[in-house]
């Protein structure tokens, strides 16, 4: 019997899952106070979604403020002036509404409202010196996962760098996963932030410091992604295909906020900092080439990840089995519509060196699953570019 190293795993969200979930709103924020600040992004309050939100606090007797002015890859500058809004609202707790950027945005705020200072103040690990003010999270997108982890990324405009904030103290309260909230996503966000999805998964699962919780995780998001992701691309009304993508994001996230991720992630934080690439569009592209150059370090891992990806392993060999797992993701990036290179989402060449220095000061980089250099970093942007 093998018995696996000593390891810690955590889960302090409170997470409500299912079709129709939103409704329990009212019920979940009982005894968080009377005043909110909502956070979100235009495209959220464009559909509609935002309206219903504010409905259902109203009905559970909340009044407060919106800020929906969140950007992708949102800025220091948008954190601090939604926590301007938060205290002119006199708000005593955040309702975060959208995908990553903005939950990851209220999250900070959350920290902001409870020990001030500045978003910059907070960054690296284990900075927070405790709980922030309560936070709702309500996922609109089935990719980042932030409404059960334990960081945000936000950027520093000025450093061209993306910065983590991470801390248990920044979890959200209440994770409230509703699928029909994701039903207007249209395909290229779909394609996106399902690969981002994927990215979590297939990272933790292979990398140095899994464990046999995460890694179940991982394997089961990893199957369902397999199994959906092309289904809610092509039909974005598909209720089963939504929810299981919204599951296998959540269920991605708990995984590898428990032990990091690897060199995919590590690059394309810079590639968001540097060319605004939108973060689930970097990752689906550096993934098969990432994966690819990790290959000799993953023949025992990335079998199992191409069999929860659906491909026929028996009889191949360790090398052929784990080079189907690299092919299956190249396969279902192309079938998605993910670009293939760099140079197709406006990066540049001449911003590789310096990408690459950003990427080295990942503690993403520390747990991949093959050992890597400042070289490799910027072989790898090359061969991406």
């Amino acid at each position: 019997m093998v018995r696996p190293d000593t390891f810690a795993f955590e889960a302090p969200a409170r997470l409500t899952f299912g079709v129709g979930a939103l409704a329990k709103l009212p019920e979940l924020v009982a005894g968080m106070g009377t005043r909110v600040l909502v956070v979100s992004d235009p495209g959220i309050a464009k559909a509609g979604i935002l309206d219903r939100v504010e409905a259902l606090l109203k009905d559970a007797g909340v009044t407060g403020d919106a800020f929906t002015q969140v950007e992708p890859n949102p800025s220091v500058e948008t954190v601090h002036a939604a926590h301007d809004m938060f205290r002119r609202s006199r708000a005593s707790f955040v309702v975060a509404v959208g995908g990553g950027s903005a939950m990851d945005v209220g999250k900070v705020v959350a920290v902001l409202a409870a020990h001030g200072g500045t978003a910059p103040d907070y960054e690296g690990i284990g900075k927070v010196p405790g709980p922030g003010v309560p936070v709702v999270a309500i996922p609109t997108t089935a990719g980042t996962g932030s409404e059960v982890t334990v960081f945000a990324v936000i950027t520093d405009r000025q450093r061209k760098f993306k910065m983590t904030v991470g801390s248990p103290h920044i979890v959200p309260q209440v994770g409230l996963c509703d699928p029909e909230l994701t039903l207007s996503m249209p395909q290229p966000l779909t394609a996106a932030t399902g690969m981002d999805a994927l990215t979590h998964a297939i990272e933790c699962y292979v990398n140095t410091v899994h464990n046999p919780i995460a890694k179940t995780l991982a394997a089961e998001a990893m199957r369902l992604i397999g199994r959906s992701l092309r289904t809610a691309y092509a039909n974005g009304k598909d209720v089963g295909a939504r929810t299981a993508m919204l599951l296998a994001s959540t269920m991605a996230a708990m995984a590898f906020a428990r032990t990091r991720l690897g060199n995919v992630h590590a690059m394309s934080h810079p590639l968001g900092a540097h060319f605004d690439v939108p973060h689930g569009v970097a990752n689906a592209i550096l993934l098969p080439y990432v994966m690819a150059w990790n290959l000799i370090a993953c023949y025992d891992t990335y079998p199992r990840v191409a069999e929860a990806l659906g491909e026929r392993i028996a009889g191949l060999s360790h090398r052929e089995a784990a080079e189907a797992a690299v092919a299956a993701v190249r396969r279902l990036s192309h079938d998605v519509g993910i670009p293939e290179r760099l140079r197709d989402v406006g990066v540049t060449r001449e911003g590789i060196p310096r990408m690459a220095e950003d990427a080295m000061k990942s503690g993403n980089i520390l747990v991949n699953p093959r050992a890597t250099t400042y070289n490799d970093i910027v072989a790898l942007f090359e061969t991406a570019y």
